[in-house]
């Protein structure tokens, strides 16, 4: 491939944006006009393109659909203005789709092709950010083998693609949360901290019974005393436990996430107690028991700050917020948010601005 910055561009003939209604899009359902692809054979990523978005053929016997060696991302655009549109830390998204990449022995796309891909897809589809508050587009990277043979091995040639999809709120409501005793999420040693398709379908059977109980989501905890809180299936876990803020600690079974990343900054920033450490559900049951546990929330690219309003544990349920955030979680949301919009001032130059006027 010559220089990072020659991106083909194969342009739709007909844009498909009047059939979408940009205040309604749900959530990952509809998708713009443009996707960029990208090849990997012969030892090297080629030239990547941008063309219309459509169906990519495949044959029965492609290596990832049966060993399911594949990575992606995701993080947004925010509609700034008629002019400008934002993006949040991308940076950052690169530097786990690297690591993810490295973990599932895919070659690894360069920084500058990942980070101006976007951009100029983003660019060229500029016109799909939703304008309404609380909707943004959402950025999906992701590469895969690409081999046709039935083989347990490495593959020897990938795709990387980017798409995107106009998306509103991910949660309308406060989530409620079930820990569980049967299933766990990732182990040390596994890939818990990569963000690969396994890791979700993993997680998909017992997120299944736990909605079918009445619940959001599966509050995940470690794999062998089955006792210290991880990370919650769609986002990572936060709780105000008497005025400090705690979350528990990377280590390879927990996904680093961005957002998790921003808030822990942010706290900081504000001189607020921030520890990151081991926290075991008997310290959170007491301490809700105690009148201690003040907040819980989620912190999550698709969810950004979502309130927990219950959880239960061994039978037991434990209520902590009746209606939406909690002062921190609120504030939390009003900065990140309001700096994804362009609102706040960035004083940590989180957002990347895309000229598209």
């Amino acid at each position: 491939m010559d220089t990072l910055t020659d991106i083909a561009v194969q342009k739709a003939e007909q844009s498909r944006l009047p059939e979408v209604d940009l205040d309604n899009p749900g959530f990952g359902k509809v998708f713009t006009d443009h996707m960029l692809e990208m090849e990997y054979k012969n030892g090297e990523w080629k030239q990547p393109v941008i063309k219309p978005y459509g169906p990519i053929q495949i044959t029965p016997a492609l290596s990832t659909l049966h060993y399911g060696q594949s990575v992606f991302e995701g993080t947004k655009a925010y509609y700034i203005d008629g002019k400008t549109v934002n993006l949040f830390r991308p940076e950052k998204n690169y530097e786990r789709m690297a690591n993810s990449c490295e973990r599932l022995c895919i070659p690894k796309i360069d920084r500058e092709t990942f980070l101006e891909g976007i951009r100029k897809l983003v660019k060229l589809d500029h016109k799909w950010v939703p304008e309404k508050d609380g909707n943004s587009l959402y950025i999906r990277p992701f590469a895969c083998a690409w081999d046709t043979q039935v083989a347990a091995k490495v593959s020897d040639t990938y795709r990387f693609y980017i798409i995107l999809s106009p998306v509103g709120s991910y949660y309308d409501a406060p989530v409620r949360l079930i820990t569980s005793q049967n299933y766990v999420r990732a182990v040390e040693g596994g890939f818990g901290e990569a963000k690969t398709a396994g890791n979700y379908a993993a997680s998909f059977y017992p997120a299944r019974k736990a909605q079918q109980m009445g619940f959001s989501q599966v509050l995940w905890l470690d794999a062998f005393d089955h006792e210290y809180v991880e990370e919650v299936g769609t986002m990572n876990i936060f709780f105000l436990i008497d005025d400090v803020l705690i979350t528990p600690p990377l280590g390879g079974t927990i996904l680093p996430g961005v957002t998790r990343d921003s808030v822990l900054k942010l706290a900081r920033s504000w001189d607020m107690d921030v520890e990151e450490r081991k926290i075991g559900m008997t310290e959170v049951m007491e301490a809700a028991r105690s009148g201690k546990l003040q907040e819980v929330f989620g912190a999550g690219t698709a969810a950004v700050i979502s309130p927990v309003k219950e959880i239960r544990h061994h039978g037991e349920l434990i209520t902590i917020h009746e209606d939406g955030r909690g002062p921190v979680g609120q504030k939390l949301y009003d900065t990140i948010y309001g700096i994804q919009r362009g609102k706040l001032e960035d004083r940590f130059n989180w957002t990347h601005s895309i000229e598209v006027a």
